[in-house]
């Protein structure tokens, strides 16, 4: 081995790399930390933008100099200060000069700075800048050595650690950063309302964060918009943590024509516009928001302006929540009101923190320049009392002087002959003869008094710190003066509501239907024409041969609709959760958003709005333990629970009955309980009893017993007779008494009685008397071969126009429900839909 590379083998220091690798990294963690990511709470500016305000302060480009491109204060910062690369300190530069990221930018910009659309800034060879008028403030009195200093990079000059910031930067222009393992996100605010709280601060030390937001209610963003939630706030600015909502403004406009569109005028903070736009165009490509026509960005000098054309048909608000709910137009912003303390300690500030954090700085600040200007001012008062003294004896000084061999001599004779200090006895040789004057001695004894005076000042100042407050009221009071600016961004106090689907979707009837194998979706009833008693009907349904309709139930879009299986689970969605589809289409498995096990089936639906009257208003509040779910099996058991038991249901199901192996759920209905039940059986009978003989049960019991069943009969119809039916069925059993009433013509509520063949009868329910519960119930339909079993009975009465009626092959037939025939108990009734050989009625929805 060579001697050379032996001896640098030997310089090797084996060393554990887990050691070197957590040493390094916490190197690593503390430089992009302190001197990178986060800013100094004192002036509230990062490493390099500090480093880019003074390297132009000291190159003399103040607000009043003549502009100079960028590349010569990239190469400046960059070689003098920022041993970086150059694009990192000209992005810096372009960020402070962009007014749009900026509530108060630093740097007065000239040529292409980018915009918020995201555009990039020209080159630097191309730009050219200078000092803002209100960054001058941050570096005004550096001079007089109100800050520390520190080497640069390779200790050929000197650098501050913060400037004296005369304005409170850090809440008015906020940052943003990212360390290791820590980022800071403060918002930008206005100049005037952190003024007034800072003098607020000074006058009540102990002032909380309530008093302090009555000063500054919140944000005070570039680009304007709207923030929401004043709670939000309170705690975000108590804590340094949390997160506040931003929104656009938005405005709805009708145009001549009819129509209307939105006109968004300011978005919110660090969203670009031209993204934004895209996103917009994108979603309504895909579809997922419907309902515009044109899209349009009309932004110029002028203002931003973006133009959303709305078709005619479309729902403004509703297309106005989905931009704010898919786009950028809502956006979040979270604080972590992150700085260094000093310098050099990363802390979470609170509002009122970061105000006490530049106060404190302020003092110090103005506490040093006092210092330094009562140095200087005493030095000037020594040297005038020198010249002064001098010129009372002026023939003798300049006879010492004329004796003198040199200057050295003259010096020394004038500090011994006259009791002069060495600065004393400079001045005397430097005073330039004009000075003999008599006027010119007065000027400088005048000049001394006002020197005695104002040393008198400063040490008062030194020796009183409310002076020193006092002194940073008033120069308070003179920023705000000198740079007036009204708030852009609104406060909205209360809090968005976070957006439901209820929200973006409008509400409207539909129709849900539910296929015997589990398929499931929703149409209008529009689908569906009127057709006269004894049609065809439709194709409602596309299904397999095995398949049919069991389920049919009307709904509106927002409301709950539970599902009951043959085995006593319930399960819960809304109703627009339901996939829509066209009245041919097969739908969806319902297995695909609820966890129902192939062994169950859904023997019922039910959704809130199937409640009666004002029943349904109360419901909507909550779900109160006045509103019951009445529960009907296949072999005649009934029980009754309060729809609050249902409140909470998994996305796996919970109980609504317990039942034996050879027992099903039938039908479920919601009620006051204090309405009347009646119940039909697939053979022919039915029972009518009151509601209050029903006790209320927990969700696991199994209920009781509602009517005695023959051999081979069961349950097939369930319905709630609602109070004003009852008194309607009374009205009417008094009216049958007068001659004029016909049997045809219905008068009041009726008890609708559908068989499988197609038949159907409507008989007044004052046909169908009172009973106890348990009992066998009477006859209320001639059963034959040619009519079929009962299938399904409902409720009816004058105010319902329509029935729909749909077969297990997917037939679907609408008629006016006067089509069907009022009759007795012991009919049959009339045919209401023809049916094809082997096909069945399967269900029938009252419209």
């Amino acid at each position: 081995m060579p001697l050379e590379k032996q001896k640098n083998l030997e310089k090797i220091e084996p060393r554990e790399i887990t050691e070197e690798l957590q040493e390094s990294y916490l190197d690593y963690a503390m430089s992009v930390i302190v001197s990178r990511a986060l800013p100094d709470v004192r002036d509230g500016l990062k490493p390099v933008q500090r480093r880019i305000l003074w390297a132009m302060w000291d190159m003399g480009l103040g607000a009043g100099a003549k502009f100079m491109k960028s590349a010569r204060v990239t190469g400046e910062t960059m070689g003098k200060y920022h041993p970086h690369g150059d694009m990192a300190v000209y992005d810096a530069l372009v960020r402070m000069a962009q007014d749009f990221s900026l509530r108060y930018p630093l740097i007065k910009g000239q040529g292409n700075f980018g915009s918020v659309d995201g555009d990039s800034a020209a080159a630097q060879r191309y730009t050219e800048c200078r000092l803002s008028k209100i960054a001058e403030e941050l570096l005004l009195d550096i001079e007089k050595e109100t800050v520390n200093w520190t080497p640069n990079y390779d200790g050929s000059r000197l650098e501050p650690k913060c400037l004296p910031a005369k304005l409170p930067n850090l809440l008015i222009n906020g940052a943003v950063g990212i360390a290791v393992g820590m980022a800071t996100s403060i918002p930008p605010h206005n100049l005037g309302e952190v003024i007034n709280a800072l003098i607020y601060l000074v006058d009540n030390p102990k002032a909380e964060t309530e008093d302090l937001m009555k000063f500054i209610p919140g944000p005070d963003f570039p680009t304007g918009g709207i923030i929401y939630d004043k709670t939000s706030l309170n705690e975000a600015y108590k804590t340094g943590h949390g997160s506040i909502t931003m929104r656009a403004v938005a405005e709805i406009q009708e145009r001549k024509s009819g129509s209307f569109q939105i006109i968004v005028s300011e978005i919110p903070y660090q969203v670009n516009k031209s993204d934004l736009v895209t996103n917009v165009a994108q979603l309504v490509q895909e579809k997922k928001i419907e309902g515009i026509r044109d899209l349009r960005d009309e932004s110029d000098r002028e203002g931003l302006r973006i133009v959303v054309e709305l078709k005619n048909d479309a729902v403004p608000q509703k297309i106005l929540n989905q931009l704010f709910k898919y786009t950028e137009l809502q956006k979040n912003f979270y604080f972590n009101l992150l700085a260094l303390n000093e310098g050099i300690q990363p802390k979470v500030f609170s509002l009122k923190e970061l105000l006490a954090a530049y106060l404190n700085h302020r003092q110090k600040v103005i506490r040093r320049r006092t210092e330094f200007d009562l140095k200087k001012t005493e030095e000037r008062a020594h040297i005038l009392t020198g010249l002064v003294k001098a010129l009372s004896v002026i023939d003798k000084i300049i006879s010492t002087i004329k004796k003198s061999k040199d200057k050295e001599a003259a010096h020394a004779a004038l500090m011994k002959n006259f009791h002069l200090s060495f600065l004393q006895a400079e001045a005397i040789l430097e005073m330039k003869l004009q000075t003999l004057a008599a006027l010119e001695g007065q000027k400088l004894e005048d000049e001394l008094k006002e020197k005695k005076k104002l040393i008198n000042e400063l040490q008062l100042i030194l020796k009183e710190p409310k002076i020193i407050l006092k002194i940073i009221k008033e120069e308070l009071s003179e920023l705000a003066k000198n740079f007036p600016s009204p708030r852009r961004t609104k406060m909205v106090a209360s809090g968005l509501k976070e957006f439901k689907e209820e929200d973006l979707i409008s509400q409207e009837e539909t129709i849900v239907t539910l296929s015997q194998t589990g398929y499931i979706k929703r149409m209008p009833p529009a689908a569906f024409h009127s057709q006269k008693r004894g049609g065809k009907g439709t194709i409602g349904f596309e299904l397999k041969e095995e398949d049919f309709i069991s389920h049919f139930i009307s709904a509106q879009t927002h409301d709950d609709i539970l599902f009951f299986t043959d085995r006593g689970k319930v399960f819960q969605t809304k109703v627009y959760e339901i996939p829509a589809a066209s009245r041919t289409a097969k739908g969806k498995a319902v297995q695909n958003f609820l966890e129902i096990t192939p062994a169950e089936k859904i023997s019922a639906l039910v959704t809130y709005a199937k409640l009666a009257g004002k029943e349904h208003e109360t419901i909507q509040k909550g779900l109160p333990e006045s509103i019951y779910v009445v529960m009907v099996t296949k072999n005649g058991l009934i029980k009754k629970t309060t729809l609050s038991d249902f409140e909470n249901i998994r996305h796996t199901g919970i109980i609504a009955l317990n039942l034996n192996k050879d027992d099903f759920l039938k039908n479920v209905s919601l009620s006051s309980g204090s309405n009347e039940v009646i119940i039909t059986t697939a053979h022919g009978q039915a029972i009518r009893f009151k509601e209050k003989e029903i006790r209320t049960m927990g969700r696991t019991a199994s209920g009781v017993r509602a009517i005695r069943l023959k051999k081979d009969d069961f349950v097939s119809g369930f319905d709630i007779i609602r109070k004003t039916r009852i008194k309607t069925d009374y009205m009417q059993n008094y009216a049958e008494k007068s001659p004029r009433q016909s049997a045809s013509s219905p008068r009041g509520s009726a008890l609708l009685v559908v068989m499988a063949n197609g038949f159907a009868k409507q008989t007044p329910l004052n046909q169908y008397k009172v009973q106890k519960r348990g009992g066998s119930g009477i006859k209320t339909a001639k059963i034959t071969a040619k009519t079929g079993l009962i299938i399904a009975s409902h409720i009816v009465d004058e105010k319902d126009e329509e029935i729909l009626a749909f077969s297990s092959k997917g037939q679907v037939l609408k008629t006016k429900l006067g089509e069907v025939r009022t009759a007795g108990r012991a009919t049959s009734g009339v045919r209401i839909m023809k049916l094809k050989q082997g096909d069945k009625i399967a269900g029938i929805m009252i419209l």
